[in-house]
């Protein structure tokens, strides 16, 4: 084939994709310039967080869910809430969308309407950067001084429990906290030993304090992440064919490296 052919069916091919890709994008459901009323905590670095330097609300989940709600022709007003109530607020319609890292499963599923997972990720145990008393779960759960910090009912306090303590809820090796922010400055001060939290975050807290975490042992399970809906909201499939949208063009890739690495390597 000649360079001009060749050059001619490569512009042909690559418009057949942009009709392809524009094709796709029309085919998104238009809310018509909705406001979606969406809710999260600001605690969750990267996810959702304060701008240390505005306190605007910043981090994957608002990108993402900006993204959607553009895509979507909607705009998102968005409010915060503590985890503890996030669920229920959702639940009962206070708020039509949430996010805060939040595990699917089952038990939830009864209560709310989860999206398709936007993000997988797998939990790790953060600790402070001089640690050696202990290197995985095994050694940590041997050792009764050790502490783990946690919030009531999230998938890091079940995953503390179930996989690296006895099963036991009520465990006193477990201290509750109201916020995972709270959770990781009472790892900092030296007033319990670890955090689990998913590789991603624990990517954003290394970065954002350099020298003082640390992961260590392996994945101790993986969770996949969804948004959380009032079930039966007729935003959920508009808001899945927007995720789907957002993986299959490379955009969510971007997030991902704009939040995971480019922002912890700038801190």
């Amino acid at each position: 084939m000649s360079s001009i052919l060749k050059l001619l069916a490569t512009a042909a091919a690559s418009l057949a994709f942009g009709a392809v890709s524009v094709q796709a994008q029309d085919a998104l459901p238009d809310l018509g310039g909705r406001t979606i009323v969406a809710v999260t905590e600001n605690a969750y670095v990267p996810l959702n967080f304060a701008d240390p330097n505005t306190g605007e609300g910043i981090g994957l989940e608002y990108d993402l869910f900006n993204e959607i709600a553009k895509r979507l022709n909607a705009k998102v007003d968005w409010q915060l809430s503590s985890w503890d109530v996030m669920i229920q607020a959702v639940r009962d319609g206070q708020f039509e969308v949430g996010m805060d890292g939040i595990t699917i499963n089952e038990e939830r599923a009864e209560l709310i309407d989860f999206s398709d997972a936007y993000l997988t990720s797998e939990q790790y145990m953060l600790v402070r950067a001089d640690e050696t008393r202990f290197t995985e779960a095994e050694s940590f759960a041997s050792d009764p001084n050790l502490l783990i910090g946690a919030q009531a009912g999230t998938t890091n306090f079940y995953v503390a429990v179930y996989n690296v303590l006895d099963g036991e809820e009520s465990n006193p090796r477990i201290k509750l906290f109201d916020t995972f922010g709270t959770s990781v400055s009472a790892l900092q001060a030296g007033d319990v030993d670890t955090v689990l939290m998913d590789q991603t975050s624990a990517n954003g807290y290394i970065g954002a304090n350099p020298g003082a975490f640390k992961v260590i042992g392996g994945p101790l399970g993986a969770e996949d992440f969804g948004f959380i809906l009032t079930q039966g909201s007729d935003l959920l499939e508009p808001i899945n064919a927007a995720i789907a949208a957002i993986k299959a063009d490379g955009t969510m890739e971007k997030f991902q490296q704009k939040w995971f690495y480019e922002y912890s390597a700038a801190q």
